[in-house]
This record gives structure tokens, sequence and C-alpha cells, in this order.
């Protein structure tokens, strides 16, 4: 097993994958992306995640040069390249290369990229016991400027609140939306419980609408766990019985304080630790 780059229909070793310098996802961070999982060598909701990208795609007028079916058996075929039966998938499509200036008219070509690696975005400590994170004072981008629902390349704002967290000496923030509303995390969607009802900010709140948010509402409501999507402030979260993040990367992962503040008992929750145990049986089946 090793990890493999697919670039316009080649494979390629990391070490000899390469794209223009005069590309403008490099230059402008001017694509899309989608993050994926494989679990026992399937590609978890992959149809979904590519409706995502074409629909990123279409939102930015960057015309992806193959059929979504295509799309998706190149995702197959750099899987069975790599000969992984577990990892994460990167899924880059960019403007292509053109010249120094901003117009994409004079882009050309493209690029699709698939990596196929491993990952783990956090120790398992922290699955274990839970997270402590801060609120970044770097919000969400304002939805007129771009809507938050394009998973474009350029994620500098959610860079900025990851280097808050980081000289904080945490992994993760969470980010408030301009309106000072609980959006989202730098990389992953919010859950809270109070009074053994789940609670996660709703689209409108700035939020991308990740696919692992998606299937944790599902498996939520079919294990009777009453579920809202409803706007939430900060005190909201302080006062939270229980509270995790959802994410391709991330999973499912616990977080036990905020901002200084305990959450419940300072350990990861019923809720949390049934939902995560639910996830971890569907990612299998």
């Amino acid at each position: 097993m090793s990890a493999k780059v697919y670039i316009n229909g080649k494979f390629f070793a990391p070490d000899e994958a390469m794209i223009s310098v005069f590309d403008h996802g490099l230059l402008y961070g001017d694509g899309v992306f989608e993050g994926l999982r494989i679990y026992n060598g399937k590609i978890f909701r992959l149809e979904q995640h590519i409706r995502r990208l074409y629909d990123s795609a279409k939102a930015i007028y960057l015309e992806i040069p193959m059929s979504p079916a295509e799309m998706i058996e190149a995702c197959h075929e750099t899987v069975r390249q790599s000969e992984f039966t577990d990892g994460y998938i990167r899924l880059v499509i960019t403007r292509g290369a053109g010249t120094l200036g901003l117009g994409p008219e004079r882009t050309k070509d493209p690029q699709t990229i698939i990596i196929v690696d491993k990952i783990k975005l956090y120790p398992q400590e922290f699955y274990d016991n839970g997270l402590e994170i801060i609120t970044a004072s770097t919000i969400r981008n304002h939805p007129t400027a771009l809507s938050p629902r394009i998973k474009s390349l350029n994620y500098l704002n959610n860079i900025m609140a990851k280097i808050e967290a980081s000289k904080a000496g945490c992994l993760e923030a969470l980010m408030l939306n301009h309106k000072g509303e609980v959006s989202e995390c730098t990389a992953d969607n919010i859950f809270i419980v109070r009074d053994g009802k789940l609670l996660t900010p709703p689209t409108d709140a700035g939020i991308l609408e990740g696919v692992t948010r998606d299937v944790v509402l599902e498996l939520a409501r079919e294990a009777g766990i009453p579920t809202f999507e409803k706007t939430m402030t900060r005190y909201d979260v302080y006062v939270a019985d229980e509270c995790f993040m959802t994410g391709t990367a991330a999973e499912v992962i616990g977080v036990v304080k905020v901002d200084d503040r305990k959450i419940g008992d300072g350990k990861p929750g019923p809720i949390t630790r049934k939902l995560k145990e639910l996830f971890e049986q569907h990612t299998m089946g």
C-alpha cells in the first residue's frame, strides 16, 4: 500500500506529482475540493461528496472537465491503485494555469487531482477524553461575500482561526458568523446536547453543509434522539450538557471545555458516545 496521486488521468507517487506554478489554484486559491473517507475498501458517501463538488464548481463558474460518473470511477481507480482499504481522499479541482493576472478567462486546462493517503486528525486520547477549544476572534466569511456552502480552496479565515487555537494551546476553535452566532469550527461542524435534545446551527448560520453532519443527524433521528437545527450563541454552548464536533477527517469527537468553561461533567457525554458508536458501526456496514 502506498499513497497515490491522480492528475488528469495519470497516476503518480506523491513526490512526483506536479502542476504548474501558474495554476490559479496555487496563485489565488481558485478552485474547489472535497475530503472523503475510505472504510473497508469503500468510499463513504461518495455520491454526496461528488454532488457537493460539482455544485461548488458551478457556483464559481468552474467547469470540471469530466462527468460526475467519470469522477466517481477516477476516485475508485485511485483507491485501487493505492491498495488502501482504509484511508482518506482529497479531491481537488483547480481553474488551471494562466497568467499572473486575476482574469480566469486566461486560464486553461482545469486540473483534476485525487490524492489517496492516510489521515489521523487528532490523537486517540482526545477521542477518549474530549477536546478543549476556544472561540476564535476570526469570524466566518460573510455569506454575501462568498457562500459558505462553496467548498473552495480559499480557507484562509479558517486557517487564521486555527492559528489562534494553536497559540492558545488548543487543537480546534469555534467560529462565529458576522452576527456573532455560532457557526462551525475551523474544519468541523458543531453540535450540542441540552436536556436530551441534539442541536446544531442551521445552514443560514454560515456553515458548510457537512456530509458527516448529515449522517449524524440521520443516525440521531433513527435512534429517537430529538434533533433541531437552531441558531445558537456562545451562551448556548457554555451551558450545554454535551458538545461534540463532526467532520470527514475528524469523524465524531467530543468537546469538554470551551473558552475555559467545562461542558457538562467535563467528559464526553452519553449521547456523544452513543452517536460516535453508531457512526462507527454505520461506516463499517
